[in-house]
């Protein structure tokens, strides 16, 4: 099991509570929505947050300036968020939680 489902729950709450959120795409991110989304800005806002399992772990939808008029989700793990938002403490221990239990996963 990479997510603990209690913590995952709480930082869903916590999210809900704070919609929109402004955030971040990384650099590798944008690389690959590029490729279908012309003109599209690393800077967007979180409207939306599921879990999608220890698969796909935090999925948010993003409000973001693309050409295209197309929903876009991606992993909170590929998102940055402002150091000086109340809830980024609890964001960062997410990403780095899972990052560190995918890492340990078998290949």
């Amino acid at each position: 099991m990479i997510d603990h489902p209690d913590r995952v729950e709480r930082l869903l709450d916590r999210l809900q509570a704070v919609l929109p959120l402004p955030t971040r795409m990384t650099p590798e991110l944008v690389a690959t929505l590029a490729k279908d989304h012309t003109g599209l800005s690393p800077a967007c806002a979180i409207v939306s947050v599921n879990y999608a399992g220890d698969e796909g772990g935090v999925v948010c939808r993003l409000d973001c300036q693309t050409e295209r008029n197309t929903a876009i989700y991606a992993s909170i793990t590929h998102l940055r968020f402002d150091p000086r938002l109340p809830i980024a403490r609890h964001i960062i221990v997410y990403q780095k939680h899972r990052v560190k239990a995918l890492r340990r996963q078998p290949r």
